[in-house]
């Protein structure tokens, strides 16, 4: 499998091994996350041809190496769109990393073939996640499972 790196202005993005996820795994304090990321596990697994759309991707600073957090997909495209998701570590929250990820991310999934949209979902109290979203240009668009939908298509401005 080809090396995939996205270089942002403070950070490097790349899709996690199986055995940097394991490790991710190990060092998960909480349940919900640990069963999310064995999930991504099991998918780049199971589908190895769509690995780069179950993985999680790490954020890592140029500065200094650190890990801040990882940003991923949530399976390949269905009827042209990828879910999206992200997380920072509270320490690196509240700098703008996750918008500067987001925006590269999806910028890079628009650049696949059969990418059109980009969604993502947030808990209805998510105030944080929300303004990140209106900052990257996704819109309101209904609710799901876990609480507001939002919507980001190829042909709006970022």
């Amino acid at each position: 499998m080809q090396k995939i790196e996205i270089r942002t202005r403070r950070m490097t993005l790349h899709p996690m091994t199986d055995a940097e996820i394991e490790n991710l795994i190990a060092r998960t304090d909480s349940d919900e996350l640990r069963a999310a990321y064995g999930e991504m596990l099991d998918g780049c697994r199971r589908d190895p041809e769509n690995r780069i759309w179950y993985a999680p991707w790490a954020m890592v600073l140029h500065e200094n190496q650190a890990y801040i957090g990882d940003i991923d997909f949530k399976g390949p495209a269905q009827n042209h769109a990828v879910e999206i998701g992200y997380g920072v570590l509270p320490q690196y929250e509240g700098n703008g990393y996750t918008t500067e990820a987001l925006r590269a991310l999806a910028k890079w999934a628009f650049e696949q073939p059969d990418v059109v949209y980009v969604e993502a979902e947030t808990a209805p109290d998510n105030a944080a996640s929300q303004r990140v979203l209106a900052k990257c240009g996704f819109a309101p668009h209904g609710i799901g499972a876990e609480g507001p939908r939002f919507v980001l298509s190829a042909a709006q401005p970022d």
